[in-house]
């Protein structure tokens, strides 16, 4: 017989988690009724203590116990004032331990009722792991060794109404943890550290294009469009009332930092948001953080350099070397990165493919049926070339790879080589079979821009989500003119994931989007 949704027995993990569910609807309902008796007291929610110290700067500070013995703090008589949360706490007569994490660390609080006072000590045992106090006292190392606070006064700051878990395992517990980041990040030191490399990855980016002989600037741009563009993407869609007109959220910011390059700032930078209308997955976010560059005067083999420098320096700088691992592969960011055509890639991948099949669009419609990857009748030989590329060769980019010159078809604000018509002066750099980045030199022939614009009306006129708008401004901007100039855009997100070993897109972002909850 089929069970039901309703009926029969529960399967175990509802069971459990059920039984978990009316546990913890027990232990709020306690400490709802301890807040209930703090507000009567008139103590609920001071706003009164303000620490002088914290854990991470102590335990640094005193690490080596040979230099800091026992009686060398004892002798020192320092007095510190800390605030964090109880993440453990012990009991045992008139002697209590706590383990207090703020957001640099954890320090452990020793608790004596006759230093502290009869009133305060009694309250403090009613007090629960996730409340928040505020401590002061004088460092002292136990006989275990562990540099501990001799807390003389002691305060209840916030009082936790829900039960911390004692840790996240399982599947259920995943989404949790992206649902509820606030509680995952208190309970789990990996996260902590990874968000901690995130936010020193990006200020690193920042001070590297900054600093000397780079010396980008960094700037804002729009992220509400009349006309979307700068990328081939689907956009959100969304209304200005008081304007009464259809708005993009930004796919990308690339054709205003091109207009700032027409207006003399030549080098010029944006670690930005950008929302694409397209899936979710462990590598997709809807919403997401690029940095984006432009540099006047570069072509595409210099921002190639610039990216293989500067994403090796962010490792060293952050990680202390270029040897990483991802998804299980040893990846090393220390020596050149390979430089590869898209279409010797394809060739090398493919041999049943011959060269002389790589621009006749017949022979690559028949490949790819061969090989499985779907052929609209709007493809020319230059998309189902990086259709078959996808298919075929991108997985297996595991170490540092740029891949180059990408069809003109795929490729529609980039320049066209000068000796290889059809090909266009283009790279995207792959680590561990995923994409970091992308960027190429870029078109600044406006009447070439004004082509390809109408070649990707007629492509979204044919049923094209993805293809680009006619931007008359921008073309008009680079009637003005647009000095020779090379282009960037790095995934922020994918870096991060590269450099803190993360499988999933949604374990770098603090928020990633999740369905709403029933």
């Amino acid at each position: 017989m089929t069970a039901t949704h309703g009926s029969g027995e529960a399967p175990a993990e509802s069971l459990a988690a059920a039984q978990a569910e009316a546990g913890d609807n027990k232990l709020i309902a306690e400490r709802r009724e301890k807040l209930r008796a703090l507000r009567e007291q008139g103590v609920a929610f001071p706003n009164d203590f303000r620490p002088d110290a914290f854990a991470g700067d102590l335990q640094a500070e005193y690490a080596d116990a040979e230099a800091w013995p026992a009686e060398t703090i004892e002798a020192q008589a320092r007095r510190v004032k800390v605030a964090g949360r109880i993440m453990l706490k012990r009991v045992q007569g008139k002697v209590s331990f706590v383990q207090l994490q703020d957001f640099t660390a954890r320090i452990q609080l020793f608790i004596h009722k006759g230093t502290l006072g009869d009133d305060t000590y009694d309250a403090f045992k009613g007090w629960d792991t996730g409340d928040i106090i505020g401590a002061e006292g004088v460092l002292m190392r136990t006989r275990t060794g562990e540099l501990s606070i001799r807390v003389d006064a002691l305060k209840l700051l916030t009082k936790n109404l829900r039960p911390l878990p004692d840790k996240f395992h399982g599947l259920a517990d995943v989404e949790r943890r992206y649902r509820q980041r606030y509680t995952d990040l208190i309970v789990t030191a990996e996260a902590r550290e990874t968000f901690r490399k995130r936010s020193r990855i990006i200020g690193r980016l920042r001070q590297w294009l900054e600093d000397e002989p780079r010396r980008f600037m960094e700037v804002e741009t729009p992220m509400m469009h009349v006309i979307p563009g700068g990328a081939t993407a689907r956009p959100f869609v969304t209304h200005h009332n008081a304007l009464d007109m259809q708005l993009y959220l930004r796919v990308a910011p690339e054709l205003y930092l091109k207009r700032l390059v027409v207006g003399g700032f030549d080098r010029v930078y944006e670690i930005n948001r950008n929302f694409r209308n397209e899936g979710v997955s462990t590598r997709h976010n809807p919403e997401f953080t690029m940095l984006e560059l432009y540099q006047a005067y570069a072509s595409y083999h210099e921002v190639m350099d610039l990216t293989e420098a500067m994403i090796r320096d962010a490792a060293q700088h952050v990680l202390g070397t270029t040897q990483v691992t991802w998804d299980g592969q040893d990846i090393d960011l220390g020596p050149a990165f390979r430089r590869w055509r898209m279409d010797q890639a394809v060739l090398e991948a493919n041999p049943e493919i011959k060269p002389e099949d790589i621009r006749d669009r017949e022979a690559m419609a028949a490949h790819a049926e061969r090989l499985g990857v779907p052929v609209k009748p709007s493809y020319g030989w230059g998309k189902i070339l990086l259709e078959i590329f996808e298919k075929t060769v991108e997985g297996d980019l595991i170490q540092p790879t740029f891949i180059t010159d990408h069809p003109v078809e795929v490729s529609p604000l980039a320049r066209e080589n000068d000796t290889d018509k059809g090909m266009t002066d283009r790279f995207e750099l792959f680590i561990g079979g995923k994409e970091i980045a992308n960027g190429f030199s870029e078109l600044n022939d406006p009447e070439d821009q004004a082509a390809r614009f109408r070649a990707q009306v007629e492509a979204k006129d044919a049923g094209d989500d993805e293809a680009m708008h006619f931007d008359a401004d921008y073309i008009r901007a680079l009637e003005v003119g647009l000095p020779p100039t090379g282009g960037l855009g790095v995934g922020i997100d994918r870096l991060v994931m590269l450099l803190t070993d993360s499988a999933s897109i949604r374990d770098v972002l603090l928020f990633p989007y999740m369905r709403p909850e029933a």
